[in-house]
């Protein structure tokens, strides 16, 4: 065995270890569907307060409550039962997970070096959860009082207090619920400075009943008025962004559907046709056709596990990026939301090079490159297919995503920059996580899963072998043990539309198109959401 091979069979084993380490780590972790679920929830709610003007259209009021539904109040309480539900479930989870670790640590019985990572891990995940627990029963509260459920929100919020004995951190949250609790009683007792706690420690819709409820109180009729306007002037932006966030993917969704079933119908009518020189079904073209592959399963291993596990999950992270940062004496704990955005920004552009030249200077000595090989061409029918990759795309990840969701119900984790978008209310912050998210990764993760993964692997499998394994690693390779079945169901579409168009072009810009209605429906949501 060479010395490379050697080196390459640590770097693996550390970076199977690694991946397998951040795979597991979310296994406990919220997805993000979760906090996507209950910010359109937020959405709803604020919609079902628009009250369409006389002079307004019998066709505007119809096309509203079918937006908003017949009983938005108790498909929103429904809602917010079942994360709540979710999320004390997880946590009963973590905590017994929690107390075996700190049982092992205890016997000291053996290498304990494991299990103090986890034990921290697993600390803050705990402390997460019951802050995410806590805000929802401040939430849930308003919407039980809300639906007459007066005296059930009231025990809710005692509930919520009671817990805060142990929970100093989150202080607010527990007056925040005190005062709801005194302006919902009956006679209501109304605490100093309730408005300020409202402010704090609520937003969105529920800032606005508990302020409404607040002011009626307090016979303050003028800040009613004007809560009200306010209010109404954000429940018409959250009509016409419903319409967005519901309405583009159902139509897009019914496209993919159509496109899906009528490649599928005519595959079957004609899938003798597989003469090459014969376009036949769009399904068949160019399905036999392999690369020519000048090397080894060694440069492929070698690509993968120095260009891109190494440098992305060791050399970057854990070497170059604290050092820059402590040349430069920043702290990424301190940073805003468009300071976020270029870390993450500049940290993905590190990642590219770093892979990209090590793919370079692995195949530098075949150049000149067989024919087909990192094929781009502005010319020819890339466009159609990046398009139609996309529709038809959206049914299968939609139908796995559901099963998906049946197994991990919530859990499993996700990309962790989505969280930061959706709470995201900074537009140059957006801009540039666009730029990483639309443009950055769909060239540097296609040059490398699609461009040169996929064609080197028909070396050794046929066509459709190599783009069911290359959609595997690129969904493993995101980190999220829950979208790794969706991932690979996108991945899986991004090489098909890849053998047959032959031009890279075209799954980067169904990996675009994927992304930027993802980094869309964030944006409309989060907004709405305050």
């Amino acid at each position: 065995m060479t010395l490379k091979r050697v080196i390459l069979g640590i770097l693996t084993a550390i970076a199977i270890a690694l991946v397998g380490l951040s795979l597991v780590a979310s296994w406990n972790q919220p997805q993000i569907q979760s906090r996507l679920e209950l910010y359109q929830t937020n959405l709803l709610l604020h919609a079902s307060e628009w009250q369409v003007e006389n002079n307004q259209s019998a066709n505007l009021s119809s096309a509203r409550n079918n937006i908003i539904g017949a009983d938005p109040l108790n498909t929103a309480l429904t809602q917010y039962q079942e994360a709540r539900q979710s999320t004390r479930k997880t946590l009963e989870t973590t905590q017994a997970q929690f107390k075996e670790i700190q049982s092992a640590l205890a016997s000291k019985s053996e290498d304990n070096s494991l299990n103090l990572a986890q034990n921290k891990a697993l600390s803050e995940s705990i402390a997460q959860q019951s802050a995410l627990l806590n805000e929802l029963d401040l939430r849930l509260g308003i919407l039980q009082a809300s639906t007459g459920k007066t005296q059930v929100a009231i025990q809710t919020w005692k509930n919520l207090v009671d817990r805060y004995n142990t929970q100093i951190d989150y202080d607010s949250l527990a007056v925040t619920a005190k005062v709801l609790t005194g302006i919902w009683s009956n006679p209501a007792q109304l605490l100093p400075d309730a408005e300020q706690s409202i402010q704090k420690s609520l937003d969105g819709w529920f800032r606005y009943r508990a302020l409404a409820k607040l002011y009626k109180l307090q016979e303050r009729s003028k800040e009613l008025v004007a809560l009200q306007a306010a209010e109404q002037a954000t429940a018409e932006q959250a009509v016409e962004k419903l319409a967005i966030i519901v309405g583009v993917p159902a139509i897009s969704l019914c496209i993919g559907t159509v496109l899906l079933v009528g490649l599928t119908v005519q595959w079957l009518l004609q899938r003798k046709q597989l003469d090459t020189a014969d376009p036949g079904p769009v399904l068949a073209r160019n399905a036999s056709l392999t690369w020519d592959v000048p090397w080894d399963g060694e440069i492929v291993w070698q690509v993968l596990v120095v260009g891109f596990f190494f440098v992305g999950q060791i050399l970057i992270p854990y070497l170059l990026l604290p050092v820059s940062l402590a040349v430069l004496k920043l702290n990424p704990a301190t940073f805003d939301p468009r300071d976020k955005a270029f870390y993450i920004f500049a940290t993905y552009l590190l990642l590219s090079a770093g892979g990209l030249s090590v793919l370079y200077f692995s195949v530098k000595s075949f150049l000149p490159l067989p024919e087909g090989w990192f094929r781009i061409n502005w010319r020819g029918s890339w466009f159609l297919w990046g398009f139609g990759g996309y529709f038809v795309a959206l049914p299968l990840v939609v139908l796995v995503s559901l099963i998906n969701q049946q197994f991990w119900q919530g859990q499993g984790g996700s990309n962790p920059i989505l969280p930061i978008v959706l709470e995201g209310r900074d537009n140059v912050a957006l801009a540039v996580f666009f730029g990483t998210a639309a443009i950055a990764a769909p060239v540097f993760e296609e040059i490398v899963f699609r461009g040169f993964l996929l064609p080197s692997l028909t070396r050794y499998l046929p066509v459709w072998g190599a783009i069911a394994a290359s959609a595997f690693l690129f969904a493993v390779a995101h980190l999220s043990v829950s979208e790794i079945l969706p991932l690979a169901t996108l991945g899986a579409v991004l090489g098909f539309v890849y053998t047959r168009s032959r031009n890279l072009l075209a799954p980067m810009l169904l990996h675009s198109l994927w992304n930027s209605g993802t980094l869309l429906s964030l944006f409309l949501l989060g907004g709405g959401a305050s």
